[in-house]
């Protein structure tokens, strides 16, 4: 389930009069609008908000032509300016890490319309805490961010006290339902209309207040409002059980998968048929002169395994030559998926021009990221279907080619845990550039088992990892 398009489908229906029935005994909203007028001129008047320039003077109802879309009879359009008495830009002094008050930034404000008090920056400064001290039931707007996420905004509940900065301007809805509102600035309608008014400069997106004063707002009657935030609470609130759960199995998925691989190495995933040739038979016929090592890890193999190291059933690295007019495959980190696929992406490029300064590999080959983080994102892959069967890819790449080992078998090895935990236990360099080196690989143990016994652990792992990939794409 997405949940992410379902959250996004109620608030459309909600701001569409379409999540909760019409009551004809509701007071219209054109009444209600003209409330909020008279409220308006009695706080102008007083001196405690000043009359913006494109606020009415007069009491009449305006009448909107070409409306974003259709709307109840008795709701009616209006612009965000009517129904507020505020929109304020925040605070422009730096912030710090302690002080008196916590300051909201852009990065507190999520894309759900909440807000998230993790990573709190403060003030002292008295005279902003007075000017710009928020109030429960406001609302911060986003009004500089990404082209993405300009126009993000969330509703303030009086979690604890804050002030907001410049990035942020502040709405105080008047004698409407500041959770509808909320409802209608973070419904789809509205994520397209910041879109279509926002003016982008180098690396970031901006709507000032005038644009957003002219923001068009569906407004039903008040206890229509009601109706909707409170049937929206409940959909919500089911939406988050729901994605929570998701997290959880997608979670228990990775753990099963996980599971999964470490059984499968230690032979315990499939049966062991005494009608196999011992792995060690093999390995004799490729080497005369090889003998099985010992190791610690593994407490007790299976009848017909044996222990190696990765360099005596592997090329490690190996080279390609070509023709410098040939097409080959590149394939940059990036193309290579993470997690216990086993997809990635070429650019077909010749190899004259690629041939140096890159990681080679040919079909068959399985490619394996050396550097941290990519490494325990499991960003490992069989390359199959290069052009001319060949190509290069990044250098942070270690690539094995199997002298007898079943390939996929090797790629779950590479990615089981214990491989990865070998690595991440020897990794060198300074951090964020942290990788394994091929010497170190190289002397790793691997447990062998025979090949035709390989090849059903191979088997047996694809069936039950598209099984749990089916439950994922349901979710």
């Amino acid at each position: 389930m997405d949940t992410k398009a379902l959250r996004q489908k109620i608030l459309d229906l909600a701001i569409h009069g379409k999540l909760v029935p019409q009551d004809p005994n509701d007071e219209p909203a054109s009444v209600l609008l003209e409330r909020i007028k008279a409220e308006k001129e009695r706080l102008i008047k007083e001196g405690k908000i000043k009359r913006s320039k494109k606020s009415a003077k007069t009491s009449d109802t305006p009448h909107y032509e070409n409306v974003p879309f259709e709307v109840p009879e008795s709701w009616v359009w209006c612009r965000l300016d009517d129904i507020v008495c505020e929109l304020k830009y925040g605070t422009s002094e730096k912030s710090s890490s302690v002080g008196k008050i916590a300051v909201l930034r852009m990065g507190n404000i999520t894309n759900v319309g909440t807000i998230d008090y993790s990573n709190l920056v403060y003030s002292s400064n008295d005279e902003d805490i007075e000017q710009y001290s928020l109030e429960k039931n406001d609302l911060l707007f986003n009004r500089t961010n990404s082209s993405e996420w300009v126009g993000k905004t969330a509703i303030y509940k009086e979690e604890q006290p804050a002030i907001y900065a410049g990035y942020l301007i502040r709405i105080k809805p008047l004698l409407i339902s500041p959770d509808y509102l909320n409802t209608v600035m973070n419904s789809g309608y509205y994520r397209d209309w910041c879109y279509d008014v926002k003016t982008d400069a180098v690396n970031q997106s901006n709507i000032n207040a005038q644009k957003l004063s002219q923001l068009m707002i569906p407004i039903p009657p008040l206890k229509e409002q009601e109706r909707i935030v409170a049937e929206m609470d409940k959909w919500i609130s089911l939406i988050d059980i729901v994605k929570n759960g998701k997290g959880d199995l997608l979670t228990v998925i990775k753990q099963a998968k996980s599971k999964i691989l470490d059984l499968a190495i230690h032979g315990k995933l499939v049966p062991q048929d005494p009608n196999d040739e011992p792995a060690i038979e093999l390995l004799k016929r490729i080497n005369p002169d090889f003998t099985p090592c010992d190791n610690g890890h593994y407490t007790q193999l299976p009848d017909g395994w044996c222990y190696a190291t990765i360099k005596e059933v592997f090329i490690i690295n190996p080279k390609n030559k070509a023709d410098d007019d040939v097409e080959v495959g590149f394939v940059p980190m990036a193309n290579i998926t993470d997690g216990y696929n086993n997809t990635f992406k070429y650019e077909t490029k010749q190899w004259g021009k690629i041939k140096t300064g890159f990681t080679h590999f040919a079909n068959g080959d399985i490619a394996v990221a050396k550097i941290s983080p990519c490494l325990e994102n499991r960003k490992s892959v069989v390359l199959k279907g290069l052009p001319n069967g060949i190509g290069v890819g990044t250098t942070e790449l270690h690539v094995f080619r199997p002298l007898f080992l079943d390939v996929q078998y090797g790629l779950y090895f590479f990615k089981s845990d214990y491989f990865i935990s070998q690595c991440v236990g020897s990794f060198n360099g300074v951090v964020g550039q942290q990788r394994v080196s091929k010497n170190i690989i190289e002397n790793m143990i691997i447990a062998i088992p025979p090949i035709n016994e390989q090849k059903r652990i191979a088997c047996a792992v694809h069936k039950i990892f598209a099984k749990l990939d089916m439950i994922m794409e349901s979710l």
